[in-house]
């Protein structure tokens, strides 16, 4: 394999020797690119955003911000970065640089590279555009068809959000010129396998899938990166270091979406925001969870497999996929076995899952539920953690509740089904007053503890209230 290396704003340049644990953040400030700031090492505050080109869905290559403090700079081996610096220059402003100035959408300037990095992959994206009648197609969507949503992940603490929505909302179509907006016409460079050893650690992109999981059978404590958005804090603010690290993100066969006739199976590898594009709203709970799951930028990482791998009893996946009755299918270098994801997980961030073994997809049976919904109580309505999360998947038929399923998180050591509340449900009229008796019971389901994001009381409280919520938005529509 050859020396490691990565296209920035369109000069190739030679990663060179560093840690398997040196961040792209890192990493571009050693180059001199500055703009790309460190605010919180989390990915919360996107300071960091960078451009990366990607194989697209709605064009050969897509333009994605990520969070460049979060990401190994040796998982951008062979791929092609953006900077903030790389969009324009002081004589000769890009569109979204530009608006950002002339509006007022800086002050202190310490956030706008990052704003200006996700602002711009919004701008790229294909298919937006103003509507035929001109008006915006919802309250977070300009009438140019910029989601706002884009900015999620990233935070002012300044200047105020209005002259940032007025930039975006103020940006008009690429240029036909514009040489980021032709790039998308052609494909985006593959994935090249990578190996790196220093006395610091190993790092290895397998070309497939084979490979992985042979390298996991011979290094069985190596870690294991997909969107590093949970690696990644772990490295910035616990110090935490691994002798081997495996990269699997963009290998082929995690990366697979698959509709059939009686299921629906999601590789572990596709980030969250390509499933939700790729779904196009066929999945309605996934739906709901995809705009509460942290950011755009973190959604355009982090995957479904590593938010069911790193076991956490507050992964916002888990209760939503327990609810679609999902199952997980583990792959080792001899085979595949499907799990039943209400029996995957054993304890505090642990499961059935083998260290030699992979999360390779996710499968959901058809046909889906009719009546669906997914609440997180948390402090903030967006890019924050959960304190309660409460996936419904209720089949209502003839007034009659034949089937429910009902996934929790944040309230056991675990995610959990809320079998004795499905049970109150099962076989009943969707009434208030089944509903009412069996909030009651999902009120004592699980083993909340009182933590620093809620009391146990509360959770509990939270519980029955989601239950009479759901009967509240659906009482009429349900019975048709």
């Amino acid at each position: 394999m050859g020396a490691a290396g990565v296209r920035v704003n369109g000069q190739d340049l030679a990663i060179g020797d560093v840690s398997p644990h040196t961040t792209t953040l890192e990493w571009l400030r050693e180059q001199g690119l500055t703009g790309c700031k460190e605010g919180c090492g989390e990915g919360e505050c996107g300071a960091c955003a960078v451009l990366v080109a990607r194989p697209g869905i709605g064009s050969a290559t897509e333009w994605v911000a990520v969070n460049a403090c979060l990401m190994p700079v040796l998982g951008l081996d062979g791929q092609e970065v953006v900077t903030a610096e790389g969009l324009g220059s002081p004589g000769r402003l890009h569109p979204v640089q530009q608006e950002m100035a002339v509006r007022g959408g800086s002050q202190c300037g310490y956030c706008t590279p990052g704003f200006v990095c996700s602002m711009a992959a919004e701008f790229y994206r294909p298919g937006r555009g103003a509507r035929s009648n001109g008006r915006a197609p919802g309250p977070d969507h300009g009438p140019n068809g910029f989601d706002l949503h884009a900015l999620s992940g990233n935070l002012c603490r300044c200047t105020g959000y209005r002259p940032i929505r007025d930039a975006a909302y103020a940006l008009g179509p690429p240029a036909a010129e514009d040489p980021l907006a032709r790039r998308r016409e052609q494909p985006a460079a593959p994935a090249r396998p990578t190996r790196l050893r220093t006395d610091e650690g190993e790092f290895l992109r397998p070309a497939a899938l084979a490979d992985a999981l042979r390298l996991l059978r011979e290094r069985p404590a190596a870690t294991v990166v997909a969107g590093a958005t949970d690696w990644g804090v772990e490295v910035n603010l616990r110090g935490a270091r691994a002798g081997c690290v495996i990269a699997i993100d963009r290998v082929p066969e995690l990366r697979d979406l698959v509709i059939a006739e009686d299921h629906i199976e999601i590789g572990a590898g596709l980030a969250l925001t390509e499933i939700e594009r790729r779904l196009a709203g066929r999945v309605p709970l996934l739906g709901l969870l995809f705009p509460q799951f942290a950011s755009r930028l973190i959604r355009n990482s982090a995957t479904i497999g590593g938010n069911l791998g790193t076991g956490s009893p507050i992964g916002d996946t888990a209760p939503v996929l327990l609810a679609l009755d999902a199952d997980v299918l583990l792959a080792d270098a001899d085979g595949e076995r499907r799990v039943s994801l209400a029996d995957y997980f054993t304890g505090y961030r642990r499961s059935v899952r083998r260290a030699d073994e992979l999360i390779r997809s996710v499968r959901i049976p058809l046909p889906l539920s009719g009546l669906a919904g997914f609440h997180k109580i948390a402090k903030r309505r967006f890019d924050d953690i959960s304190s309660v999360a409460v996936g419904f998947a209720l089949e209502v038929a003839d007034g009659t509740v034949v089937r429910a399923r009902i996934g929790l998180g944040g309230v056991a050591a675990t995610p959990v089904r809320a079998r004795a509340t499905e049970s109150a449900l099962e076989g009943r009229p969707w009434s208030a007053e089944t509903v009412r008796e069996a909030a009651r019971v999902l009120r004592g389901e699980g083993t909340p503890l009182d933590d620093h994001r809620a009391s146990a009381a509360y959770r509990a409280a939270m519980l029955e209230q989601s239950l009479l919520k759901l009967y509240a938005e659906h009482a009429e529509g349900a019975l048709l």
